[in-house]
């Protein structure tokens, strides 16, 4: 039985698969099947990471607050703060309160005594 050379359609569908798999190390670019098994791998990860990226940064949001709650030798810490806020229905993200944290201390110092003198 002679050899059938499959059709262009089959090279464009390997020709997508290796686009995909340019920047991979070794085989992992260059072999079709082990190039799929990557992708399938590197798309998973990527679905993973999405989510755990967003823990990362809430993390990140509330490390900074709290270092700086406490820097200042404040009898508050992170969690107290939060809970005046909601009492006070001071909606802040975490994500705004780290940015003034980091970029105007002082503002969120304003902030934190407002909080504790109404």
């Amino acid at each position: 039985m002679t050899r059938i050379i499959r059709g262009y359609i089959a090279r464009r569908r390997r020709t997508k698969i290796r686009l995909f798999a340019a920047s991979f190390r070794g085989a992992h670019s260059r072999l079709t099947r082990t190039i799929t098994q990557q992708k399938i791998r590197a798309l998973v990860s990527a679905h993973r990471d999405r989510d755990r990226q967003k823990r990362d940064f809430r993390r990140l949001w509330i490390l900074r607050i709290n270092a700086v709650i406490r820097g200042n030798r404040v009898s508050h810490s992170y969690s107290k703060l939060i809970h005046d806020l909601q009492k006070k229905q001071l909606f802040i993200n975490r994500k705004i309160l780290a940015q003034i944290a980091i970029s105007n201390t002082n503002c969120l110092y304003i902030i934190f005594n407002e909080i504790i003198m109404k």
